[in-house]
């Protein structure tokens, strides 16, 4: 009768392994899907601020020293972008030029309100010694109010190096991709 009892131990072992690449499975799939719905509501908030702030960028990453003592490079800012309010000399700005990928921020300097409640305003970095004139594109000396991504409401201090740090060095950004995703899809539930 040996050999029947192997058998039956051999049985056992393999509905044993079966199960647990069931679980596995589920398990992943459990897994690739609380990543998605951690990414989808990561999302749904970017798109809530959005709403909530007017503007179409609510949170940015100062990237130079250009404003300097006021920022400095890696602190995050809050933005809002409503368009009733009015455009203040002294006001930080976050900006978009043509030609330019990047939004820039910088402090408005001189503002002309025309009659017709046009504003043409004119901005500088507080650590540059000139006004942004030679970063506006070719033949443009003001901005306008379409050209604003957002004001400053607040700041977080060098929260945002690390996205310096993974533009600066891609690798660094993908590594830190990678160690999240396997993070996510081999955590287990306790």
């Amino acid at each position: 009768g040996w050999p029947r009892s192997g058998g039956i131990r051999g049985g056992v072992a393999m509905d044993l392994f079966g199960d647990l690449r069931r679980m596995n499975k589920r398990q992943l799939y459990y897994q690739v899907l609380n990543f998605a719905m951690i990414v989808s509501s990561a999302l749904m908030i970017w798109k809530g601020l959005i709403v909530v702030t007017g503007s179409e960028s609510p949170i940015v990453v100062v990237l130079s020293g250009s404003m300097e003592p006021a920022f400095h490079r890696g602190d995050l800012l809050f933005l809002t972008n409503f368009h009733d309010d009015p455009i203040r000399a002294g006001e930080i700005v976050v900006f978009k030029v043509e030609g330019r990928d990047i939004p820039i921020v910088h402090r408005v300097i001189k503002v002309h309100e025309k009659g017709n409640g046009n504003i043409k305003f004119l901005t500088k970095g507080d650590n540059n010694e000139v006004d942004d004139r030679g970063l506006y594109k070719e033949g443009q000396n003001w901005l306008e109010k379409k050209d604003v991504v957002g004001r400053a409401r607040g700041f977080l201090p060098y929260v945002g190096m690390v996205t310096i740090i993974m533009n600066d060095y891609p690798k660094f950004k993908y590594a830190l991709l990678a160690v999240m995703g396997a993070y996510v899809l081999l955590k287990r539930e306790s």
